[in-house]
């Protein structure tokens, strides 16, 4: 059957002519579909094997980028646990992986460039343990480039470590934006938004991971409450961090993330691979009886008549002590090495005096030596200071006390120099040991120089540290910087005599948690009512609110050592009272438990002040719980810390508890609330095994 086939006006041939026939115009009109067909075809057969090509190289490459429960992309990278919820999650702000320059051999991931240039990028992955992996990441730039930063997520848990901080909380409560500063320890107590003097750079989440920067990186640490981030950055320029003599200034940011079943787990790996440890546990007295300062009592005004008369009321009030001590000022001037003959006119006799009493005493020290001290001279021609940078002159620092030079403990004769006062002091008066003020790098000059040269400017405040270790029985640091070895108690800086989080009394327990998580766990808990600063104080006549000084008083029996300064006879018989049943109550019932905790800190690093959350890791409640703690496993204290309040809500973990009203609860998890605490008890609950 014939097909008609229209024709369009103006396409009309003659038969036989230029056209051809209309049999062949037909044919050709009817090929020219079949070769688009053709032509269409091979396009989609090519198409489907480039797609298919691609596809597989993006498999691989995702292959490539993943390794044992990591993924990376050119932005960051996730860790997931073993169910896939992602647990940790670090983003790349300075620069982004160029993907094509990974690579992937044995456990190491590595990339080569970023959209900056040139760089060393790995993650290693390692595996301690069945039930821990370890994630080595190194982030070093080799072109210059001014920074490296990453950011860590919260992702939904809550963090501990750090710093001590003077408004601490417990876990770490980001608020507010922070540029990244640098991450040295500080006098929290003159600068409130610094790092404080104990500082390490380690964190914990309760997602079970951890994290640690390596020591070689120029370390700062910011934070953002908008994004839920804490911020690691690397960097030397308008940093007081300075590269290794011979090294360029190229930014290395540099650190371990490992994951874990548990948070006490993982925290008890990481102490045990990345901390040092005490060699000996202090004076086993200064655990079971308090320490008596003159500080809060009588400031700069300390003289031989007041403290004579501090010692015999505290025998008179019938209390015990492990020493006396006496703290700033009992020489001229700062930095000399002997008594002020005008406030203590006979100073070998005051000592024959108190020793006969039953009396040790302890003295009060520090790095510094002020410009009008006789020995300021001393030490300029000896070369003993910390100098300007470049320089040979003495850097002049301001500290609480006036104007100086601070001693250089990288150099051997001033080390040399400076101990041998002490041994002396030690000598002439049998001086039991030193309280070693100060030490905060935020005392060195922004740029200075040592005689050998240091990197990190923390690593100082080790150096000063260390002077204590020939003291060390009962020797005081209010510092601490990858010094856990160095067996000395280290006290929490100056608290103020207020109730809230900065720096009163609600602050304890959240600071020793932290340093204790931090490594340090033979802890002064400051003295009991605070320091009672003019303007810093919640009471009248100079003297801390009473119901405060009770409270803190009743915190502090439970913790590793108790420290007084104002006395209780300064308010009433009662509160004499009171405080004659608490530190018997230390001296019983807590000083042997801490005691043989302390030595088993020689071998595990683990707290004797623990979180709630050491013995209850799978419940959410115990994470954000920061006014109860655990002495041990079995020990667990409320104290009140509310002004106007004889009861508390209590949270008592899984397990079997016995109160210390003979109470039992079995049934737990369970909060107690409005648990009634009169003003002279403390709430505190065994576990019953």
């Amino acid at each position: 059957m014939y097909q008609i086939v229209p024709v369009a006006p103006g396409e009309q041939q003659i038969p036989g002519g230029p056209g051809g026939s209309p049999l062949k115009k037909k044919l050709a009109h009817e090929g020219r579909p079949l070769v688009m067909a053709g032509m269409l075809g091979c396009a989609l057969v090519l198409a489907a094997v480039v797609a298919w090509c691609y596809y597989s190289a993006s498999l691989r490459k995702a292959q490539l980028l993943k390794t044992e429960l990591l993924d990376l992309n050119k932005d960051g990278f996730v860790i997931r646990n073993q169910a896939g919820a992602v647990i940790f999650t670090m983003t790349f702000r300075s620069g982004t992986l160029d993907l094509d320059s990974c690579s992937k051999e044995g456990n190491i991931l590595s990339c080569t460039q970023s959209d900056s240039g040139k760089l060393n990028f790995f993650i290693q992955t390692v595996r301690p343990k069945d039930t821990v992996m370890c994630y080595r990441v190194r982030w070093e730039e080799l072109e210059n480039v001014r920074l490296v930063e990453h950011a860590m997520a919260y992702n939904d848990s809550h963090w501990y470590g750090g710093a001590e901080s003077a408004t601490q909380h417990w876990p770490v409560k980001i608020q507010g934006e922070e540029e990244p500063l640098p991450f040295v320890t500080s006098d929290v107590y003159s600068n409130r938004n610094a790092f404080g003097g104990i500082l390490e750079r380690y964190w914990l989440s309760s997602n079970a991971t951890a994290i640690k920067i390596n020591d070689s990186v120029p370390f700062h640490l910011g934070w953002s409450e908008m994004d839920r981030t804490l911020r690691f950055q690397a960097r030397y320029q308008d940093s007081p961090f300075r590269p290794l003599e011979g090294l360029q200034a190229l930014p290395e940011l540099s650190y371990r993330v490992c994951v874990g079943s548990d948070v006490t787990s993982i925290h008890k790996y990481m102490v045990r691979r990345y901390f040092t440890k005490p060699v000996k546990v202090p004076s086993p007295e200064v655990f079971k009886h308090p320490v008596w300062s003159t500080w809060a009592l009588h400031k700069t005004a300390v003289t031989q008549e007041k403290l004579l008369r501090y010692a015999s009321d505290i025998t008179k009030h019938g209390f015990t002590c492990s020493h006396l001590e006496l703290d700033d000022r009992y020489t001229a001037d700062y930095g000399e090495f002997d008594f002020d003959p005008q406030k203590f006119p006979n100073a070998s006799g005051m000592f024959d005096k108190l020793r006969e009493d039953g009396f040790q005493v302890s003295l009060w020290t520090h790095p510094f030596i002020n410009y009008d001290s006789i020995n300021f001279g001393v030490a300029v021609e000896k070369g003993l200071f910390v100098r300007e940078l470049g320089g040979e002159l003495p850097a002049l620092v301001r500290w609480w006390n006036g104007i100086g030079g601070i001693l250089d403990f990288t150099n051997p004769e001033a080390r040399e120099w400076y101990s041998s006062h002490l041994r002396i002091l030690k000598t002439r008066y049998d001086v039991i040991s030193f309280k070693f003020d100060a030490g905060e790098t935020s005392y060195l000059p922004r740029q200075f120089s040592t005689l050998v040269p240091i990197s990190d400017p923390s690593t100082f405040t080790r150096r000063y540290i260390e002077m204590a270790i020939p003291f060390s029985e009962r020797a005081e640091l209010r510092v601490g910087y990858q010094s856990q070895n160095i067996s000395c108690f280290v006290r929490i800086i100056d608290r103020d005599s207020v109730w809230g989080y900065e720096l009163g009394l609600k602050s304890i327990i959240p600071t020793v948690l932290t340093v204790s998580i931090l490594g340090y766990q033979f802890v002064l808990p400051d003295m009991i009512g605070g320091n009672a600063y003019p303007n810093r104080t919640a009471g009248k006549n100079d003297l801390p609110d009473r119901e405060l000084y009770i409270r803190w008083l009743e915190l502090s029996a439970f913790m590793p050592a108790m420290q007084f300064s104002i006395p209780p006879w300064a308010y009433d018989s009662e509160v004499v009272v009171i405080a004659q049943k608490f530190t018997e109550l230390h001296k019983t019932l807590v000083a042997p438990r801490v005691l043989e905790l302390a030595g088993e800190v020689l071998d595990t690093g683990d707290p004797i002040i623990r979180p709630l959350w050491w013995i209850a890791n799978d419940d959410e409640a115990a994470y954000k719980i920061d006014s109860q703690f655990l002495i041990g496993d079995d020990l667990m204290v409320a104290p009140v810390l509310e002004p106007g309040k004889q009861e508390r809500d209590i949270y008592l973990p899984a397990g079997r508890w016995k109160s210390y009203k003979g109470e039992h609860f079995d049934k737990g998890p369970m909060y107690l609330t409005d648990y009634p605490v009169d003003l002279d008890e403390i709430a505190f609950f065994t576990w019953v095994h």
